[in-house]
Protein backbone atom coordinates (compact mmCIF):
# COMPACT_ATOMS: atom_id res chain seq x y z
CA UNK A 1 0.00 0.00 0.00
CA UNK A 2 1.58 3.35 -1.03
CA UNK A 3 2.75 5.52 1.86
CA UNK A 4 0.55 8.41 0.71
CA UNK A 5 -2.59 6.31 0.15
CA UNK A 6 -5.88 7.52 1.57
CA UNK A 7 -8.52 5.32 3.14
CA UNK A 8 -10.55 5.64 -0.07
CA UNK A 9 -7.56 4.43 -2.11
CA UNK A 10 -7.06 1.45 0.19
CA UNK A 11 -10.67 0.29 0.29
CA UNK A 12 -12.66 -0.84 3.30
CA UNK A 13 -11.71 -4.50 3.57
CA UNK A 14 -7.99 -4.23 2.80
CA UNK A 15 -7.76 -1.42 5.38
CA UNK A 16 -9.67 -3.46 7.94
CA UNK A 17 -7.23 -6.30 7.36
CA UNK A 18 -4.25 -3.98 7.81
CA UNK A 19 -5.68 -2.54 11.00
CA UNK A 20 -6.66 -5.91 12.47
CA UNK A 21 -3.14 -7.22 11.94
CA UNK A 22 -1.86 -4.65 14.46
CA UNK A 23 -3.95 -6.01 17.34
CA UNK A 24 -2.69 -9.04 19.26
CA UNK A 25 -5.29 -11.34 20.81
CA UNK A 26 -5.29 -12.57 24.40
CA UNK A 27 -6.00 -16.13 25.46
CA UNK A 28 -9.56 -15.18 26.44
CA UNK A 29 -10.41 -14.41 22.80
CA UNK A 30 -12.03 -17.42 21.11
CA UNK A 31 -13.03 -15.52 17.95
CA UNK A 32 -11.39 -12.18 17.18
CA UNK A 33 -11.67 -9.71 14.28
CA UNK A 34 -13.01 -11.07 11.01
CA UNK A 35 -16.35 -12.67 11.90
CA UNK A 36 -19.77 -11.10 12.51
CA UNK A 37 -18.95 -10.78 16.21
CA UNK A 38 -16.17 -11.62 18.61
CA UNK A 39 -16.47 -14.52 21.05
CA UNK A 40 -14.83 -14.20 24.46
CA UNK A 41 -14.21 -16.66 27.28
CA UNK A 42 -15.57 -15.38 30.63
CA UNK A 43 -14.47 -17.36 33.67
CA UNK A 44 -15.44 -15.60 36.90
CA UNK A 45 -16.46 -12.22 38.27
CA UNK A 46 -18.67 -9.48 36.86
CA UNK A 47 -18.66 -8.29 33.25
CA UNK A 48 -18.25 -4.51 32.95
CA UNK A 49 -19.10 -2.63 29.73
CA UNK A 50 -18.65 1.02 28.71
CA UNK A 51 -18.80 3.04 25.47
CA UNK A 52 -17.22 6.35 24.49
CA UNK A 53 -17.03 8.59 21.43
CA UNK A 54 -14.03 10.63 20.27
CA UNK A 55 -14.80 13.34 17.73
CA UNK A 56 -12.25 15.41 15.81
CA UNK A 57 -12.56 19.09 16.65
CA UNK A 58 -14.29 18.28 19.92
CA UNK A 59 -11.94 15.84 21.63
CA UNK A 60 -8.76 16.17 19.58
CA UNK A 61 -7.09 18.14 16.83
CA UNK A 62 -4.70 16.54 14.36
CA UNK A 63 -2.44 19.59 14.50
CA UNK A 64 -2.13 19.20 18.28
CA UNK A 65 -1.69 15.44 18.53
CA UNK A 66 -0.28 12.68 16.35
CA UNK A 67 -2.33 9.71 15.21
CA UNK A 68 -0.56 7.57 17.82
CA UNK A 69 -1.42 10.14 20.50
CA UNK A 70 -5.09 10.06 19.56
CA UNK A 71 -5.01 6.26 19.69
CA UNK A 72 -3.54 6.33 23.19
CA UNK A 73 -6.14 8.90 24.32
CA UNK A 74 -9.10 7.02 22.86
CA UNK A 75 -8.02 3.77 24.51
CA UNK A 76 -7.12 5.37 27.83
CA UNK A 77 -10.48 7.04 28.38
CA UNK A 78 -12.26 3.73 27.87
CA UNK A 79 -9.86 1.60 29.88
CA UNK A 80 -10.20 4.11 32.70
CA UNK A 81 -13.98 3.63 32.88
CA UNK A 82 -13.47 -0.03 33.78
CA UNK A 83 -10.70 0.98 36.18
CA UNK A 84 -13.18 3.27 37.94
CA UNK A 85 -15.45 0.29 38.65
CA UNK A 86 -12.56 -1.49 40.35
CA UNK A 87 -12.07 -3.77 37.37
CA UNK A 88 -9.62 -4.56 34.61
CA UNK A 89 -10.40 -4.20 30.91
CA UNK A 90 -9.80 -7.23 28.72
CA UNK A 91 -11.50 -6.56 25.34
CA UNK A 92 -12.38 -3.60 23.14
CA UNK A 93 -14.10 -2.93 19.82
CA UNK A 94 -13.34 0.17 17.74
CA UNK A 95 -15.50 1.91 15.15
CA UNK A 96 -13.81 4.40 12.83
CA UNK A 97 -15.84 6.82 10.70
CA UNK A 98 -13.40 8.69 8.44
CA UNK A 99 -13.36 11.13 5.53
CA UNK A 100 -12.33 9.51 2.25
CA UNK A 101 -9.14 11.58 2.09
CA UNK A 102 -7.88 10.49 5.54
CA UNK A 103 -4.36 9.10 5.00
CA UNK A 104 -4.02 5.38 5.60
CA UNK A 105 -0.87 6.23 7.54
CA UNK A 106 -3.01 8.15 10.05
CA UNK A 107 -5.38 5.21 10.54
CA UNK A 108 -2.48 2.80 11.04
CA UNK A 109 -0.77 5.19 13.45
CA UNK A 110 -3.98 5.51 15.43
CA UNK A 111 -4.24 1.71 15.62
CA UNK A 112 -0.64 1.39 16.83
CA UNK A 113 -1.21 3.94 19.60
CA UNK A 114 -4.51 2.32 20.58
CA UNK A 115 -2.90 -1.13 20.72
CA UNK A 116 0.05 0.14 22.76
CA UNK A 117 -2.26 1.66 25.38
CA UNK A 118 -4.35 -1.52 25.57
CA UNK A 119 -1.19 -3.56 26.05
CA UNK A 120 -0.59 -1.75 29.35
CA UNK A 121 -3.51 -3.65 30.88
CA UNK A 122 -3.31 -6.76 28.70
CA UNK A 123 -6.50 -5.95 26.79
CA UNK A 124 -7.25 -7.13 23.24
CA UNK A 125 -8.97 -5.32 20.38
CA UNK A 126 -11.43 -8.00 19.23
CA UNK A 127 -13.36 -6.26 16.46
CA UNK A 128 -14.80 -3.05 15.10
CA UNK A 129 -16.16 -1.31 12.05
CA UNK A 130 -15.05 1.16 9.39
CA UNK A 131 -17.21 3.56 7.41
CA UNK A 132 -17.04 6.81 5.46
CA UNK A 133 -18.01 10.06 7.14
CA UNK A 134 -17.63 13.78 6.65
CA UNK A 135 -16.05 13.98 10.10
CA UNK A 136 -13.45 11.81 11.81
CA UNK A 137 -15.16 9.95 14.67
CA UNK A 138 -13.96 7.05 16.80
CA UNK A 139 -16.43 4.92 18.79
CA UNK A 140 -15.02 2.50 21.36
CA UNK A 141 -16.69 -0.15 23.48
CA UNK A 142 -14.69 -1.75 26.28
CA UNK A 143 -15.42 -4.88 28.28
CA UNK A 144 -13.75 -5.82 31.52
CA UNK A 145 -14.14 -7.86 34.66
CA UNK A 146 -14.29 -7.16 38.38
CA UNK A 147 -13.06 -9.82 40.76
CA UNK A 148 -14.43 -7.80 43.70
CA UNK A 149 -17.93 -6.30 43.78
CA UNK A 150 -18.00 -3.38 41.29
CA UNK A 151 -17.50 -0.01 42.99
CA UNK A 152 -20.38 2.31 42.04
CA UNK A 153 -20.78 6.06 42.39
CA UNK A 154 -23.62 5.62 44.86
CA UNK A 155 -21.97 4.09 47.93
CA UNK A 156 -20.34 7.07 49.67
CA UNK A 157 -21.48 7.71 53.24
CA UNK A 158 -21.02 10.56 55.74
CA UNK A 159 -17.72 10.13 57.55
CA UNK A 160 -15.93 8.66 54.51
CA UNK A 161 -12.62 10.02 53.30
CA UNK A 162 -12.36 11.42 49.76
CA UNK A 163 -9.18 10.27 48.01
CA UNK A 164 -7.48 10.74 44.65
CA UNK A 165 -5.15 8.49 42.64
CA UNK A 166 -3.14 9.61 39.61
CA UNK A 167 -1.97 12.97 38.39
CA UNK A 168 -4.62 15.64 38.05
CA UNK A 169 -4.64 18.98 36.21
CA UNK A 170 -1.76 18.17 33.89
CA UNK A 171 -3.86 17.57 30.77
CA UNK A 172 -5.82 20.75 31.43
CA UNK A 173 -2.58 22.68 31.67
CA UNK A 174 -1.42 21.15 28.40
CA UNK A 175 -4.68 21.99 26.67
CA UNK A 176 -4.44 25.57 27.87
CA UNK A 177 -0.89 25.86 26.56
CA UNK A 178 -1.84 24.44 23.16
CA UNK A 179 -4.82 26.78 23.00
CA UNK A 180 -2.44 29.72 23.38
CA UNK A 181 -0.32 28.47 20.49
CA UNK A 182 2.59 27.19 22.61
CA UNK A 183 4.17 23.76 23.04
CA UNK A 184 5.69 24.09 26.50
CA UNK A 185 5.93 23.14 29.31
CA UNK A 186 6.41 19.93 27.34
CA UNK A 187 5.44 17.73 30.28
CA UNK A 188 1.94 19.23 30.31
CA UNK A 189 1.52 19.07 26.53
CA UNK A 190 2.53 15.41 26.55
CA UNK A 191 0.14 14.77 29.44
CA UNK A 192 -2.70 16.13 27.30
CA UNK A 193 -1.61 14.09 24.28
CA UNK A 194 -1.12 10.85 26.19
CA UNK A 195 -2.77 10.60 29.61
CA UNK A 196 -1.39 8.16 32.16
CA UNK A 197 -4.33 6.67 34.07
CA UNK A 198 -3.42 4.79 37.27
CA UNK A 199 -4.58 1.42 35.96
CA UNK A 200 -3.67 -0.51 39.11
CA UNK A 201 -5.42 1.95 41.44
CA UNK A 202 -9.00 0.90 40.66
CA UNK A 203 -8.70 -2.77 41.57
CA UNK A 204 -6.57 -1.82 44.58
CA UNK A 205 -9.29 0.56 45.78
CA UNK A 206 -11.94 -2.14 45.41
CA UNK A 207 -9.85 -4.57 47.47
CA UNK A 208 -9.34 -1.89 50.13
CA UNK A 209 -13.08 -1.34 50.53
CA UNK A 210 -13.73 1.82 48.50
CA UNK A 211 -17.39 2.79 48.92
CA UNK A 212 -17.72 4.86 45.72
CA UNK A 213 -15.46 5.69 42.78
CA UNK A 214 -15.42 7.66 39.53
CA UNK A 215 -13.04 8.34 36.65
CA UNK A 216 -11.94 12.00 36.58
CA UNK A 217 -12.52 12.67 32.90
CA UNK A 218 -14.48 15.93 33.11
CA UNK A 219 -12.94 17.66 36.15
CA UNK A 220 -12.34 16.83 39.80
CA UNK A 221 -15.16 19.01 41.12
CA UNK A 222 -17.56 17.85 38.43
CA UNK A 223 -16.86 14.21 39.24
CA UNK A 224 -17.08 14.87 42.98
CA UNK A 225 -20.51 16.30 42.19
CA UNK A 226 -21.47 13.04 40.49
CA UNK A 227 -20.41 11.07 43.56
CA UNK A 228 -22.28 13.44 45.88
CA UNK A 229 -25.48 13.33 43.82
CA UNK A 230 -25.46 9.55 43.32
CA UNK A 231 -24.73 8.89 47.01
CA UNK A 232 -26.96 11.60 48.49
CA UNK A 233 -24.11 13.17 50.47
CA UNK A 234 -22.06 16.37 50.67
CA UNK A 235 -18.40 16.39 49.65
CA UNK A 236 -15.74 18.91 50.66
CA UNK A 237 -12.44 19.14 48.77
CA UNK A 238 -9.38 20.51 50.57
CA UNK A 239 -7.04 22.49 48.34
CA UNK A 240 -4.14 22.15 50.79
CA UNK A 241 -4.24 18.38 50.18
CA UNK A 242 -4.01 18.63 46.39
CA UNK A 243 -0.72 18.13 44.57
CA UNK A 244 -0.05 21.07 42.24
CA UNK A 245 2.88 20.17 39.98
CA UNK A 246 5.63 22.70 39.26
CA UNK A 247 4.72 22.98 35.53
CA UNK A 248 1.21 24.05 36.55
CA UNK A 249 2.68 26.79 38.70
CA UNK A 250 4.74 27.92 35.70
CA UNK A 251 1.71 28.07 33.40
CA UNK A 252 -0.36 29.80 36.07
CA UNK A 253 2.32 32.45 36.54
CA UNK A 254 2.66 32.99 32.78
CA UNK A 255 -1.10 33.35 32.24
CA UNK A 256 -2.04 35.05 35.48
CA UNK A 257 -4.15 32.05 36.51
CA UNK A 258 -4.45 30.16 39.78
CA UNK A 259 -2.67 26.81 39.17
CA UNK A 260 -5.06 25.10 41.58
CA UNK A 261 -7.86 25.78 39.08
CA UNK A 262 -6.29 23.28 36.65
CA UNK A 263 -6.47 20.60 39.33
CA UNK A 264 -10.02 21.42 40.43
CA UNK A 265 -11.63 21.81 37.01
CA UNK A 266 -9.32 20.04 34.55
CA UNK A 267 -10.26 16.81 32.84
CA UNK A 268 -8.66 14.17 30.60
CA UNK A 269 -5.96 12.95 33.02
CA UNK A 270 -8.24 10.05 33.98
CA UNK A 271 -7.24 10.05 37.62
CA UNK A 272 -9.57 8.22 39.99
CA UNK A 273 -11.63 9.83 42.74
CA UNK A 274 -13.01 7.55 45.44
CA UNK A 275 -14.40 7.46 48.94
CA UNK A 276 -13.19 5.10 51.67
CA UNK A 277 -14.40 4.39 55.21
CA UNK A 278 -12.55 6.61 57.66
CA UNK A 279 -10.89 3.62 59.32
CA UNK A 280 -9.64 2.11 56.05
CA UNK A 281 -5.99 2.28 55.05
CA UNK A 282 -5.61 3.95 51.68
CA UNK A 283 -3.85 1.76 49.10
CA UNK A 284 -0.47 2.89 47.72
CA UNK A 285 -0.88 5.72 45.23
CA UNK A 286 -4.01 7.11 46.88
CA UNK A 287 -4.03 10.32 48.94
CA UNK A 288 -6.80 11.91 51.00
CA UNK A 289 -8.09 15.15 49.45
CA UNK A 290 -11.36 15.76 51.26
CA UNK A 291 -14.25 14.40 53.26
CA UNK A 292 -17.85 13.23 52.98
CA UNK A 293 -20.60 14.63 55.15
CA UNK A 294 -24.35 14.99 55.55
CA UNK A 295 -26.18 17.13 53.02
CA UNK A 296 -25.66 17.63 49.31
CA UNK A 297 -23.37 19.26 46.78
CA UNK A 298 -19.65 19.98 46.67
CA UNK A 299 -17.67 22.62 48.54
CA UNK A 300 -14.03 23.64 48.42
CA UNK A 301 -12.37 24.31 51.76
CA UNK A 302 -15.83 24.46 53.32
CA UNK A 303 -17.19 27.14 51.01
CA UNK A 304 -19.03 27.32 47.69
CA UNK A 305 -16.79 27.31 44.63
CA UNK A 306 -17.32 30.21 42.25
CA UNK A 307 -15.09 29.10 39.35
CA UNK A 308 -15.49 26.40 36.67
CA UNK A 309 -15.92 22.82 37.81
CA UNK A 310 -14.99 20.89 34.66
CA UNK A 311 -15.60 20.05 31.02
CA UNK A 312 -19.04 20.15 29.39
CA UNK A 313 -19.96 18.17 26.28
CA UNK A 314 -22.57 20.49 24.76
Amino acid sequence: MPADATVADAGEFPLIGALASLFEQGEHVLVGPGDDAAVLRVRTGHVVVSTDLVVEGRHFRRDWASAEDVGHRAAAQNLSDVNAMGGRAHSLTVGLAAPADLPVAWALGFARGFAAECAQVGASVVGGDLTRSDQLVVAVTVLGACTEAPVLRSGAAPGDVLALAGRQGWAAGGLTVLGRGFRSPRALVEAYRRPEPPYDAGPAAARAGATAMVDVSDGLLAEAGHLAAASGVAIDVRTDALEVAEPLHAVGAALGADPVSFVLAGGDDHALLATFPDAASLPPGWRAVGSVGEGSGVTVDGASHEGPTGWTHF
